[in-house]
């Protein structure tokens, strides 16, 4: 994270016009690499997969995450382009051979829903992506809002005050300073899932709603982003990224999925007047 100074787009705030500085999350976004699609056939059982295809010269990182698959042959194209289907699917893989900041070398490994009114202009519309790479101008530009879902930092099994920040109990009690004075009363005779008790805190799922995207840099070298010493606990920004205003769940290493968001926008601007982004070292230096 890092900070700038923008003019304050929305409407009714207090500072609508006015300069201000708001934290920004800079989130490398390397373009993603279509590995093949998946036709899915509602069924009394749920949904299942009626034909699929992959693509060829699929990377070798790869196989550490699935069994090799070769190409799909003649034939098997052929039945894709004519199977009855409900939904299309991209599968989509990362490269994190693009940036630096992370250690992977494995690609993590998802599906994408194509939408559109007819089946045939979806599977048509996916069977131009395979092989391809999607970056990320194609799905967002400046000013729009997307969702952001991630997992939270974890920091295990924790206690009631830890957990909740419940008071702790006074001096002279006779048992458990850091403990909640009760569980409930006798009848009903159950705890309520209201009650705060230990247990597991953080790394859970998450999802940012309406996180607007302030800018969109596709060559850093071009466009510096990086502060001077590299972003703490990730290093130089090296690949296409988008600056969000706000912050967003997890470690600086950890996965992001972005999606259209499904909530109503308040506010909708063309491009968000960014008048300055901070590249100063963020470790005192």
């Amino acid at each position: 994270m890092t900070h700038a100074f923008i003019v304050d787009y929305r409407k009714r705030s207090t500072t609508a016009g006015q300069e201000l500085a708001v934290p920004v999350t800079v989130v490398e976004v390397p373009p993603l690499r279509v590995a093949g699609i998946r036709l899915y056939l509602g069924q009394p059982y749920g949904s299942r997969v009626v034909s699929e295809v992959w693509a060829s010269d699929l990377p070798e990182e790869l196989d550490r995450r699935i069994p090799k698959h070769p190409a799909s042959s003649p034939e098997a194209l052929a039945a894709f382009e004519h199977a009855a289907a409900d939904e299309v699917r991209l599968i989509v893989l990362t490269q994190p051979h693009l940036i630096t900041g992370t250690g992977s070398k494995s690609p993590h490994l998802f599906e994408i829903r194509v939408s559109g009114d007819k089946l045939e202009d979806r599977r048509a519309f996916a069977l131009k992506l395979l092989g391809q790479e999607i970056p990320a101008d194609q799905w967002t530009k400046e000013g729009e809002f997307v969702d952001v879902i991630g997992v939270t930092k974890g920091f295990g099994f924790q206690g009631h005050t830890q957990r909740w920040g419940v008071k702790l109990q006074p001096r002279k009690n006779s048992k458990h300073r850091r403990m909640i004075g009760t569980l409930g009363p006798h009848n009903p005779s159950f705890v309520s899932y209201r009650i705060p008790q230990a247990g597991q805190q953080g790394y859970h799922r998450r999802t940012q709603y309406n996180m607007r995207v302030l800018k969109v840099v596709r060559d850093p070298r071009t466009d510096p982003i990086t502060p001077a010493g590299g972003f703490p606990h990730y290093g130089e920004v090296r690949t296409a990224c988008l600056v969000l205003h706000g912050s967003l769940p997890g470690p600086a290493k950890r996965l992001l999925r972005f999606r259209t968001p499904i909530r109503m926008q308040v506010s909708t601007v063309e491009k968000v007047d960014l008048r300055y982004f901070s590249t100063r070292s963020k470790q005192g230096a």
